[in-house]
């Protein structure tokens, strides 16, 4: 599977590590930065990653900030993005199982590395339910505010 990542300085740390963890797994990792811990604005990067998901460069996406809020909000901000920030692997795979999430927000300064790699693994390994849930998703497809 194919996998964007991407962080703010504050994740970086966190979204390099489970980069390697990915790659590792045998998934193909499109790392779209920031690489270091230098100040740069998380609505660039999640804005990088919900287009590389938009445009089917990448399967599934994962985001990363200090809080996870921040670039969550920028990667919603795309139609065809649903990211959710999660701080526990139940959320994870509830995420993909009732809203079929194609992008998950973690917050580095909350989730520590073991914690990361067991919301991403049951992100990854769960499959959208489909059924009543499609419904529900194709609204919020439709969702335009009003």
């Amino acid at each position: 599977m194919t996998i964007a990542l991407a962080a703010d300085h504050a994740g970086f740390a966190l979204k390099d590590a489970l980069a390697d963890w990915l790659r590792e797994a045998g998934h193909e990792v499109l790392d779209l930065g920031t690489n270091g811990p230098d100040s740069v604005d998380y609505p660039r990067f999640g804005s990088l990653l919900a287009e590389a998901v938009a445009a089917g460069r990448a399967e599934r996406g994962i985001v990363v900030c200090g809080s996870g809020i921040g670039i969550s909000i920028a990667v919603n901000r795309n139609p065809n993005c649903r990211c959710a920030l999660v701080n526990e692997p139940l959320s994870a795979a509830l995420a993909r199982e009732h809203n079929d999430a194609n992008v998950l927000a973690l917050g580095a300064r909350l989730t520590g590395i073991d914690l990361a790699k067991a919301c991403v693994t049951a992100f990854l390994s769960t499959d959208f339910a489909g059924g009543r849930h499609q419904a529900r998703v194709d609204l919020l497809s439709a969702a335009t505010g009003d």
